[in-house]
């Protein structure tokens, strides 16, 4: 007989960790200082290509490429940094394209967690370049692929399971993100809204720890925050104010539901042009070239614009300039194939567009709006609103703020969830032949036991007691999720169910496994008034509906 635990409710737990927790946790702490370490790097690159390209001088110290005096030329300094970029993709690796955070996801569903040692020098180089001759990109979408190709190199070390080097790949990431922004919560909400495809204690724990870790480190290596620092705001807002943070929220959902269809499509003008890809980037270049002559503080990173516009009273040609030009150049050029982030361009133009409702919403403090619609952008754009509004908080330490966040970012979230199949993030994985769901729900095989759905009634299940020596059976009080995975190893559909002392007690097969998901569909579906009106009271409505298709589930 294959051995298997007796499961009793008194034995089934909340959570499924184990000891194994300890050894990972101490590896994501060291994943947690190389993550710290590996966002220095990049920034320090990206400083010193900044001062290469714009400035012809080899100096690490941070500065802005918008200072820049090269006139026309400046044009063929994105061309330049472009065109290196996608070489360095061609005959390096074709995955330092695009943002990062696809390319994440995708090693984590589809290639084990595995990512190829190359990539964590080539994404940091090609972002560097990218964004140091004037791309219109953050640093956190490179940092968050480097930091997990890291966590994945050394997770590849040791005899690890694809969901242990799943764990450490993200324990990297976030540790990359949390170093880069001095945002160690945010990093792990990023992490879990985005990256873990599960809440359990055998990665949360990890990844937190990791994230803390490079915080903690980077306290020494570049300072501590709040990044970009705002003006005391009010706590309480009124009845007005309120509105406006509706309004804020559906204002960002629209911008949002626009840059996501702007980039694909210019994704698809590319892929229409009958030259290589390779030769994409260097186009994308022209236009950002173009866009830095009109509007110079569109180029680079552009951290000490959000932190202008946070600060308020930013003149209305800064802010109309970014909310125009940077939003221009930064899909036209991310649509290219471009190495590049996408939190800080979309801090930026979410702060921009709250600059504009500022001037018609009412007065709650220099850079309340700004601060507002930058959290909804990013929550409209990514799908992921607890991330946006924490994310916000640990960039502002403005913690007066947190409900106006929550309201207007939601608000962004469900617009862009209802008027969007996919974000910005999931439409490339969709685009490569993959489905990703990114709901998280309790999965009814959890919660229902073998004893709901046996069958009792068609064989003599006392006769049956003397074959369990050679068989393999579940429990009654088990739940159906660990009937389904003894199926999956055995290769038996069907079994008989014992109790505590393995008397038979009835059996259950696969078309018994599916009265759960029916009972979930029926939850899903049927409508019905509990406190009924009048004197025919309660009514039962079943609903027809289109029956679910297959999901890759979180």
């Amino acid at each position: 007989m294959k051995e298997h635990a007796k499961e009793h409710p008194a034995e089934l737990g909340d959570f499924t960790v184990t000891t194994r927790l300890i050894p990972i946790s101490l590896l994501a702490i060291v994943i947690g200082v190389v993550g710290a370490y590996s966002a220095v790097v990049l920034l320090k690159l990206i400083a010193l290509f900044t001062n290469l390209f714009f400035f012809g001088r080899w100096t690490f110290a941070a500065v802005s490429p918008a200072v820049n005096r090269l006139g026309w030329w400046e044009i063929l300094v994105p061309v330049a940094g472009a065109l290196m970029v996608g070489i360095m993709a061609r005959y390096g690796s074709e995955r330092i394209r695009g943002h990062g955070i696809p390319e994440a996801i995708e090693s984590i569903l589809m290639n084990g967690s595995r990512v190829e040692p190359k990539l964590a020098i080539l994404k940091p180089l090609s972002a560097a370049l990218s964004i140091g001759s004037g791309g219109p990109f953050g640093a956190e979408g490179p940092i968050i692929v480097t930091g997990g190709a890291f966590g994945s190199i050394i997770a590849q070390l040791f005899h690890l399971t694809n969901h242990e080097r799943k764990t450490l790949l993200v324990a990297g990431a976030a540790a990359g993100m949390a170093a880069t922004f001095a945002a160690p919560v945010a990093a792990v909400l990023l992490a879990v809204e985005l990256l873990l495809f599960e809440w359990k204690p055998r990665s949360a724990i990890p990844v937190a720890l990791a994230s803390a870790t490079a915080v903690v480190a980077r306290r020494y290596l570049l300072g501590s925050g709040p990044i970009f620092p705002t003006p005391p705001h009010p706590l309480l807002i009124g009845a007005m104010g309120i509105v406006g943070c509706v309004v804020v929220g559906l204002l960002a959902g629209v911008v949002s539901a626009v840059l996501s269809a702007g980039v694909y499509a210019t994704e698809d003008f590319f892929k229409k042009l009958p030259i290589h890809w390779m030769w994409w980037p260097a186009i994308g270049g022209v236009v950002i070239g173009i866009g830095g002559l009109i509007f110079p503080p569109a180029l680079g990173v552009g951290y000490d614009v959000i932190g202008r516009i946070l600060q308020g009273g930013t003149p209305m040609k800064i802010i109309l300039g970014v909310l125009f030009v940077k939003s221009v150049i930064w899909v036209f050029s991310l649509g290219s194939g471009t190495s590049g982030g996408v939190l800080a361009p979309l801090l930026m133009i979410g702060g921009a567009l709250g600059g504009v409702e500022a001037m018609f919403l009412p007065n709650q403090g220099a850079g309340f709006w700004p601060l507002i619609s930058m959290a909804a952008v990013l929550s409209g754009t990514l799908g992921s609103p607890l991330t946006a509004v924490v994310f916000a908080l640990e960039l502002t330490h403005d913690i007066n703020s947190l409900l106006p966040l929550l309201i207007a970012a939601m608000l962004a979230h469900a617009f862009t969830s209802i008027t969007m199949k996919r974000s910005i993030l999931t439409e490339k994985i969709a685009r490569r032949g993959f489905h990703v769901t990114r709901e998280y729900a309790v999965d009814p095989l959890e919660v229902i036991f073998a004893r709901e759905v046996m069958r009792t009634d068609p064989v003599a299940l006392p006769e049956l007691s003397p074959i369990l020596a050679h068989s393999v059976f579940a429990y009654q009080n088990e739940p159906l999720r660990t009937v389904v995975y003894r199926m999956a190893e055995s290769g038996e559909t069907s079994m008989p169910v014992v109790d505590g002392d393995r008397n038979v007690v009835g059996m259950i097969d696969l078309k018994d496994l599916l009265k759960a998901r029916v009972r979930d569909l029926d939850e899903e579906r049927t409508r019905e008034r509990v406190i009924g009106f009048g004197l025919h009271g309660r009514k039962h409505i079943p609903v027809a509906e289109e029956p679910e298709t297959a999901q890759t589930s979180r």
